[in-house]
């Protein structure tokens, strides 16, 4: 009896959170019409009804092909295009009753299907059991501040777009070590993803499918080892992103940050703060399913996944003032730098709420944790 109503309330939690979304979203469909959060609402009609979601479709396409500068083969393209941008469009809708504390719509992916965005714009491999890296060792929890960001200290670069190409794992580690650097020398360097994409073809010791490769995906643990192979890392002035698989042209003369170590950071949210305000940014994995159509807000979905881990991402600190509908309060979020330029959901970053394990945000978490500075 006791779990019949503990199910019975639940349902009627998730409920409520869709009403809150019906009240906060009527006004339909949104599209980013400026870099970041600058959003424009297109049409004003209720998410339940798809009908009038697709009334206005082949203008919403229009705009959305000015703003993004989107341009076709021939009629044929075309078509299939707006074929997949309509479907898009149910899909944000989909997405926004599932998540509610979000915003989501119309983004510049919405010409692709799910295949085309997962082949180009995510890339991490699946880890296997075998850990490159030491386990951290926990970290004291009681004293860590309510709100944090690394931005607010200068170690964090700005955002990147990888284009593309599947190369997310090789942004997530520059990410990571840019941010180790910047502890270790007071000196903010963009560090080179183009050297990881070409040069780093390291492989998982038990699984040998899982290997870096470039625009074909990687994962961060690897390219760590690859790091400390190689003797360091070049800046990205030096050796610069081309958004496609090319020939190594490591210069070793030209190395700026050295990797010693680094460690796995145990499977929990509390220890990921710790180690975030301790030893700077976190490399980490996550299951990208409702990035596709996110504008900006705090995702919190009422289903996502925590092992389809799909995507590398960096995160660069946590907030407390983000209201999920789905949780009826203000919850803490992380807060998430990502590698899609900036006019992708917030000014390019992700809010993820945080303490729920969310779309596998806690399972896949390394931190540099020293970083050998060589003079440039």
């Amino acid at each position: 009896m006791a779990r019949v109503q503990y199910l019975l309330c639940v349902l009627a939690l998730v409920a409520v959170g869709f009403v809150v979304a019906v009240s906060a979203f009527d006004d339909g469909i949104e599209m980013v019409v400026g870099d970041g959060m600058e959003d424009g609402v297109l049409n004003e009609e209720s998410f339940f009804d798809p009908a009038k979601a697709l009334l206005q479709a082949e203008s919403r396409f229009e705009l959305f092909k000015r703003k993004f500068g989107k341009v076709y083969s021939g009629p044929e393209e075309h078509g299939r295009r707006f074929g997949i941008f309509k479907d898009n469009l149910l899909r944000a809708l989909e997405h926004q009753a599932l998540d509610p504390g979000a915003k989501h719509g119309i983004t510049k992916f919405s010409d692709l299907t799910e295949e085309e965005f997962e082949a180009q714009y995510l890339g991490m491999k699946k880890p296997s059991s075998h850990k490159f890296g030491v386990q951290g060792p926990p970290l004291p929890t009681d004293n860590l501040p309510e709100a944090f960001d690394w931005r607010d200290a200068g170690a964090v670069t700005e955002v990147k777009d990888q284009g593309g190409c599947g190369s997310c794992w090789a942004f997530s580690t520059t990410g990571a070590v840019e941010g180790a650097h910047f502890l270790s020398t007071g000196k903010l360097v963009s560090l080179s993803e183009q050297q990881l994409v070409d040069c780093d073809h390291v492989c998982d010791p038990v699984d040998p499918m899982s290997c870096d490769a470039g625009c074909n995906g990687g994962l961060m643990t690897n390219a760590y080892e690859y790091i400390k192979e190689a003797g360091g890392l070049m800046k990205e002035a030096d050796y610069g992103y081309t958004g496609q698989d090319g020939t190594c042209k490591f210069n070793s003369n030209k190395l700026v940050a050295k990797v010693k170590n680094f460690t796995e950071v145990p499977v929990d949210e509390a220890q990921m703060g710790a180690y975030l305000v301790n030893y700077g940014p976190l490399a980490v994995g996550i299951n990208a399913a409702f990035m596709q159509t996110y504008i900006g807000g705090v995702s919190c979905p009422i289903i996502c996944s925590k092992r389809n881990i799909d995507h590398g991402v960096l995160i660069v600190g946590y907030g407390v003032h983000g209201f999920t509908p789905v949780r009826l309060s203000y919850k803490p979020y992380w807060i998430i730098k990502n590698s899609w330029g900036a006019n992708w959901g917030e000014h390019g970053y992700y809010k993820l709420c945080r303490g729920y394990g969310e779309c596998g945000i806690s399972s896949m978490v390394s931190s540099v944790a020293a970083v050998a500075v060589i003079d440039s």
